[in-house]
């Protein structure tokens, strides 16, 4: 049996659709598992040891240039590649109008969340099969929900197995490390520089060299400014999976509501995920591991609450 997940973004998106593919492997021995994702995220489900194969797509990027030969090229060849097999299930995990016209290209029914569940429900129209997973689950058992309703198991009893190991990498820091992600995709999401200095003084402290991550030419500049304050080093510019393997080394994880703290929690390092924008709800940290988010909408979360967990983590590695 082949099956085709379209889950294309974001970052954390992808991150929550794992454990989804753990549990239909060990639901159907043998089962075939191909992945139609945004191409900056291919890596992710490229970790997976049950992914057979990873399709990149770059709709981000071709949407601005539709009308250009080298776009339109692109496509026609993403398209031929979608349909080079045909698929017994193409399992929409994004419910979005976006996820279901890259689904129907693929050759094999569409099938997704119900008009009341999926996240924007004219989605619906096009599935040749639905079903109602409530919208007011964690985002993790919602995938999870999904795939065992239209693969016909049952949903498992266990904890969401994220199946995934941390590559080897390029690049290391000396010694045992803690990986800050201060950096986000608006200002609104970040926090205090002074906060992040105390929090990696706090890890020096304990033996740990915080790593700082950064993606952009602003972020970086900001993590160079916090690795000054508490003893940081801050990589050179790393692909996707090169950071993978910098958190999956990483023996504390302190981030922002981004997608790279939930990546490091699936690897099942602790990790304290800071939100200042809005309440983590149905999108917390997850991860075999111990997790915690703080804050919320207008609630971003005090140095003190954040040393605290910081400390039980610590004090859980030490024993």
């Amino acid at each position: 049996m082949r099956i085709l997940i379209v889950k294309t973004s974001s970052m954390g998106d992808v991150v929550h659709a794992l454990p989804a593919v753990s549990d239909m492997l060990r639901a159907l021995p043998g089962l075939q598992v191909d992945w139609l994702v945004e191409a900056p995220f291919a890596a992710i489900p490229g970790l997976h040891p049950g992914v057979r194969r990873v399709l990149p797509l770059a709709w981000r990027k071709w949407r601005k240039s539709l009308g250009q030969p080298a776009t339109r090229a692109a496509i026609v060849l993403l398209r031929t590649e979608l349909r080079r097999e045909r698929y017994d299930l193409v399992l929409d995990l994004q419910g979005l109008l976006k996820s279901v016209l890259w689904g129907l290209q693929a050759r094999g029914p569409l099938v997704g969340y119900g008009f009341s569940s999926a996240r924007e429900p004219a989605a619906a129209l096009f599935y040749r099969q639905r079903a109602d997973v409530p919208r007011s689950l964690q985002a993790v058992e919602r995938n999870r929900r999904l795939a065992a309703a239209h693969l016909g198991y049952a949903m498992p009893a266990s904890a969401p197995d994220f199946g995934i190991a941390a590559p080897a990498g390029g690049w290391a820091a000396p010694g045992p490390s803690a990986a800050l992600i201060p950096c986000a995709s608006r200002p609104e999401k970040l926090w205090p520089e002074d906060r992040w200095i105390a929090v990696g003084q706090r890890l020096r402290g304990a033996g740990l060299t915080p790593v700082l991550v950064w993606g952009s030419d602003d972020e970086r500049q900001r993590a160079e400014r916090i690795a000054a304050g508490c003893g940081g080093v801050v990589p050179p510019f790393l692909s996707v999976a090169d950071t993978a393997a910098v958190l999956g080394r990483a023996r504390q994880i302190v981030g922002l509501d981004t997608g790279f703290s939930h990546l490091g929690a699936a690897f099942g390092a602790p990790t304290i995920g800071i939100y200042c924008d809005h309440a983590p709800g149905l999108a917390g940290i997850t991860g075999p591991g111990p997790v915690a988010s703080l804050g919320g909408k207008g609630q971003v979360p005090a140095l003190a609450e954040v040393l605290a967990l910081l400390e039980r983590h610590l004090g859980a590695s030490a024993g």
